[in-house]
């Protein structure tokens, strides 16, 4: 009932920036958190940046003083902004959402929803 979408991915020089959006669209009423998580090839997803509905913001540790994550909660959409890009980010970057519905026959609910992911290269 809802979608993520991701845009702004590419290949990119390493020094350079780079700005994620994310558009959340669909049925829901709310949304919670917001963030990135990103999976370079033969690793593990790892956690990117997250914001809460509040604004209240938290890094993984090999982003911090480089990637800034914001959020405009009118038009339902993230962002990541990249700078001083390094080889090492180059990965899948994948948006999520923490949906809220509140209806009245089905009742309060939460749930996590996830973007296609885009891809993020950067050569040195």
């Amino acid at each position: 009932q809802v979608q993520l979408v991701e845009s702004g991915g590419g290949l990119v020089q390493a020094g350079v920036s780079l700005r994620l959006s994310c558009l959340v669209s669909g049925r829901f009423d709310r949304v919670n958190d917001m963030g990135w998580y990103r999976q370079a090839p033969g690793k593990q997803r790892e956690l990117v940046a997250t914001i809460t509905s509040g604004g209240n913001t938290d890094y993984g540790d090999p982003v911090k003083g480089r990637f800034t994550i914001s959020r405009d909660n009118a038009k339902n959409t993230v962002y990541l902004q990249m700078n001083s890009l390094k080889s090492a980010d180059t990965a899948v970057y994948y948006c999520y959402a923490r949906i809220v519905v509140a209806v009245v026959v089905e009742g309060p609910y939460e749930y996590d929803s996830w973007g296609q992911g885009t891809q993020v290269t950067v050569s040195s």
